[in-house]
């Protein structure tokens, strides 16, 4: 440990002979943060920022991540323990409240998100507006932003209570849009959920049960996608975690903020990351191909990136997915597909990757898309529904977020500046004196 004193405030020399003084906020784990919200005021300066990855926009309490450690934490508690040993709607308890429920509020709780997994009737009909092909993403953005026109009482987002009713309405109803979205592509009748299923049976049996024979949930598969919307229940300040705290900053209705989040996560450097990852593992085709792939991969001129390694945070293993991992052997195993083409060469392709320099040098690891692609495939669901499942689960982060946000005395409506480079000040020139 160093022998000198930790720094309380941090000192900016601009030049002109002024020193102003900024602050040192300390986290209970992580970096500290220099205050800079007096900068602009002190020094007629902004920072520069592209993508903001150095800059803190909130504080929060509900996720920390080490990306050098590969630590990822709800509420202090490890994704791996989480994972292992609880289920979905705990975690999400969890994430929301601060706190590992009792028995008496775990139950209560399950009730509540239970019960509110019915849609407004009328909701089915906005599905018909659109193409049968359409990407479930884009009907996902449509149809829950158009929750906040059936649910308007939640728009009060002072009030504690309607925050609450709107928080376990999205939870709820997010898996049967979802699954509608599915069956809508399939051309086929939408299954209503039911309340005697778990959170994860119910979504599989809203997805893959028809009217005309009784559907039984795998228990295996249930556990399976259970685990796998724990470890994507919430993320820290990512891209759509940050646009559903940017659109709520302004007062909008939770259900736009969501909407605004599915958004985000669509982009394929985002939530649809899995879905690129099972398009590379059908690409290589076979183990024996893995090589060449590998140096087309080095090859900048070649544009073939190597997707499911890297994080934009984590420069160590993912720790999402080495539990992905065991649960596809477990899963593929059960399906009896334990030849599984696209596990083979994914098994090769990590076990080449994290052996080559190239790749140990420049930190990519397999992250969590790695293989949850290939468990849901193997259970399944077509790689289109990949994001959407992401979403589903992500919205518990995307609330306590939300939450947290609106409780929050130092939040403000969100307002980036700007480096400008365009043209100086000029004159108007009337149009028939421009040549």
């Amino acid at each position: 440990m160093s022998d000198q004193a930790p720094k309380t405030a941090v000192t900016l020399s601009t030049g002109d002979g002024k020193t102003p003084e900024f602050p040192v906020l300390k986290g209970t784990l992580g970096p500290d943060v220099i205050d800079i919200r007096k900068l602009y005021g002190q020094t007629g300066m902004f920072t520069y920022d592209p993508g903001f990855t150095s800059t803190a926009s909130c504080s929060s309490k509900i996720t920390f991540i080490d990306g050098d450690e590969g630590i990822l934490l709800h509420r202090g508690y490890s994704i791996e323990e989480l994972a292992k040993n609880s289920t979905f709607l705990e975690t999400a308890y969890l994430i929301l409240n601060g706190e590992l429920p009792t028995r008496e509020e775990l139950d209560k709780f399950v009730k509540g998100v239970t019960y509110h997994t019915m849609i407004h009737e009328q909701i089915q009909f906005l599905f018909r507006g659109f193409r049968r092909d359409a990407h479930p993403m884009a009907v996902m953005i449509g149809v829950v932003g158009a929750l906040s026109a059936f649910y308007y009482e939640d728009l009060d987002t002072d009030d504690p209570y309607h925050r609450m009713i709107a928080t376990y309405r999205l939870i709820a109803k997010i898996p049967t849009i979802a699954a509608m979205c599915y069956k809508y592509a399939m051309g086929q009748p939408f299954v209503y959920p039911r309340n005697d299923l778990d959170y994860a049976s119910n979504f599989l049996h809203m997805m893959f049960a028809v009217p005309c024979e009784p559907y039984h949930v795998n228990p295996v598969l249930a556990r399976a996608l259970d685990r796998i919307f724990i470890l994507h229940a919430d993320h820290e300040q990512n891209a759509s975690t940050s646009t559903v705290r940017l659109v709520g900053s302004t007062g909008a209705s939770p259900y736009a903020a969501v909407a605004a989040g599915i958004a985000a996560l669509w982009g394929p450097a985002h939530g649809g990351a899995n879905e690129a990852v099972v398009k590379m593992l059908e690409e290589i085709g076979s183990p024996e191909r893995i090589p060449a792939y590998i140096e087309k991969v080095k090859d900048k001129e070649s544009g073939v990136r190597l997707m499911g390694f890297g994080h934009r945070v984590y420069k160590n293993y993912d720790p999402r997915a080495g539990v992905l991992k065991e649960s596809a052997d477990e899963v593929l195993a059960m399906l009896g597909q334990k030849n599984n083409p696209k596990l083979a060469i994914a098994k090769e392709l990590e076990r080449i990757a994290l052996n080559d320099e190239y790749f140990i040098q420049r930190k990519l690891f397999p992250n969590v898309d790695f293989y949850s692609g290939i468990i849901l495939e193997a259970m399944g669901i077509p790689t289109m529904m990949f994001t959407a499942i992401f979403a589903l689960a992500r919205t518990v982060g995307w609330m306590a977020q939300w939450n947290e946000m609106i409780t929050d005395p130092e939040q403000k409506i969100g307002r980036p500046r700007q480096l400008y480079t365009g043209a100086p000040r000029r004159s108007y020139v009337p149009i028939d004196r421009r040549g």
